[in-house]
């Protein structure tokens, strides 16, 4: 039963396919239906036409052909008739006159001697009768002409088609010049319709292959025109994939193949000006990382020193003066703010360069986080909401580096107590930073974690350099996850933290894509790993 519900599925999925592939969006089908709905116009109107053409033609040939013998007969048989026939001799005249190469039934009105109305018909008394003769048609037969228009004609031939029981009839009438009986004539036009209802049927059979070929037609048509328009499309998808090195082949001279050499011409532009700003970005890398390095050596031992100089203030000794002993602390906060910098900067680099790697392992974050929080001092300020015995395979010292940046942050910026609450959802640890302060101002949220931004230009000179909340998410990119800043509704700042149970599900390609997430958003002066004090 699974596998015969997995056939049925795979089939509506192939054929929603598809279905997908002709939507009306899709040049190809709107290629087709227009050249259908032309030939189908062109079809429809040209048939019409010709049905119609062929139609009067036929009708009228037969028409002329049966009044044209009518009235000869009603000149030859009924004018020979004297004035007052007697029934009898209108019913052998109507005979007569029937029998005529046309084969139409006749019917004979007149007044016998004694002035009644006498009826010969060809088919008998319950064949044609005046019942079948319109009224109109008897009315216009029976009305006599003026002189001036009717000339020496008082009475005309007069002609009617008419439907009986679905079998189309050619009626007729006249009166004899001179005096006499009264003529109608019933002819059956059922030959000719069965003619024009088999034209109809081989005009509506040569309108639907004319259909069919201007489908065919419009499909070859298609696929020439739309081949090229296809190698194009193929060949901005693999130039929007970075493969700056598709061009297309150019052939012939029309409107496409200008096309095609204008998007090799900015496809060559386009690598050209990726290689130059892919040198420049390489360059000012190198210069960073080769700047930091430098600096390290004399840091080093600048360092040492101020190392000695912080001792001596802090062991109360007198041995330094208490004149200069300002300048000695700044000296030693200033060489401590630079080195943590330095630090920052290589390894904002390694993010850059694509060189930063996981070292994985088992983590127990209530304990990994405990530890962050003991190792700065921020015991008293901190919170931890925490269930013991939630594991996380990550890479511990990175993951110490983005708690030690959002505490830090929140204990900076915003107010204690600073509650950290850990939860699992959907295969993954959340870990939400809070603070009691006022919030985040709506126009920095956006620019949180971008490099040395800082929330207040006024304070250009704070403590931090503004890269801490940038390396953090550019750590939890790395592990596949990310960090959120929000605005509380019980009031301050919320940083939301996201990071997979297992890191080592990772793929290499989606590692580099998170790594590029170190040029993110950031919002304070919190630096990159803390250390026993607080957030450098």
């Amino acid at each position: 039963m699974t596998e015969r519900q997995g056939g049925v599925r795979g089939w509506a999925a192939g054929r929603g396919g598809a279905l997908s592939r002709l939507r009306f969006t899709s040049l190809r089908l709107r290629v087709v239906v227009v050249f259908g709905l032309v030939a189908l116009t062109a079809a429809v109107s040209a048939s019409g036409i010709a049905y119609w053409l062929n139609r009067e033609a036929v009708l009228t040939r037969a028409q002329d052909a049966v009044l044209r013998d009518f009235q000869q007969e009603m000149q030859n048989r009924a004018g020979a008739l004297p004035v007052h026939p007697t029934q009898d001799e209108l019913q052998h005249t109507a005979g007569q006159m029937a029998s005529s190469s046309q084969r139409f039934g006749v019917l004979l009105v007149a007044q016998d001697p004694g002035g009644k109305t006498v009826y010969g018909s060809s088919d008998g008394l319950s064949g044609f009768s005046l019942e079948d003769v319109p009224r109109s048609l008897r009315t216009a037969v029976n009305k006599r002409q003026s002189g001036s228009s009717a000339g020496r004609s008082p009475y005309h031939l007069y002609w009617q088609r008419v439907v009986e029981h679905g079998t189309p009839y050619l009626v007729a009438g006249t009166r004899v010049i001179g005096g006499g009986p009264t003529g109608y004539m019933l002819k059956s036009l059922e030959p000719e319709a069965k003619d024009l209802n088999s034209l109809a049927w081989s005009l509506g059979i040569a309108t639907a292959l004319a259909l069919i070929g201007s489908a065919l037609l419009a499909q070859a048509a298609a696929t020439t025109v739309l081949k090229p328009v296809h190698r194009l499309g193929v060949a901005a998808r693999r130039l929007g994939e970075g493969k700056l090195d598709t061009r297309l082949r150019v052939s012939g001279t029309d409107e496409l193949a200008d096309l095609s050499r204008t998007f090799n011409n900015a496809a060559e532009a386009l690598e050209k000006r990726v290689a130059d700003m892919a040198g420049r970005d390489e360059a000012s890398r190198r210069f960073v990382a080769d700047m930091s390095h430098e600096l390290r050596t004399p840091l080093t031992a600048i360092t040492a020193v101020t190392e000695v100089l912080e001792e001596e203030l802090e062991s109360g000794s007198g041995s330094i003066d208490p004149m200069i002993e300002p300048a000695v602390r700044l000296v030693v906060s200033e060489t401590r703010r630079l080195n943590d910098l330095v630090e920052n900067l290589m390894e904002v680099t390694r993010f850059d360069a694509g060189t930063a790697r996981l070292v994985l392992d088992d983590v127990e974050l209530a304990d990994q986080i405990t530890a962050c929080i003991d190792a700065r001092a921020w015991l008293d300020a901190v919170e931890l909401d925490a269930e013991r015995g939630l594991h996380a395979r990550l890479d511990p010292r990175r993951l110490d580096v983005i708690l030690a940046n959002l505490i830090g942050n929140a204990l900076k910026h915003g107010g204690s107590p600073v509650r950290v609450s850990v939860r699992e959802a959907d295969h993954e640890i959340v870990i939400a930073v809070r603070d009691h302060g006022p919030g985040i101002p709506e126009d920095v949220l956006p620019h949180v974690f971008d490099r040395f931004y800082k929330a207040s230009a006024s304070r250009p000179r704070s403590e931090g350099s503004g890269l801490g909340l940038s390396i953090a998410m550019a750590n939890a990119h790395i592990h596949g996850g990310d960090i959120t800043a929000a605005n509380s509704p019980e009031g301050g700042a919320v940083f939301t933290l996201r990071l997979p149970r297992d890191a080592s599900e990772l793929t290499e390609e989606a590692g580099r894509q998170g790594q590029g997430g170190g040029r993110g958003r950031g919002r304070s002066d919190g630096d990159g790993a803390g250390s026993k004090g607080g957030v450098r």
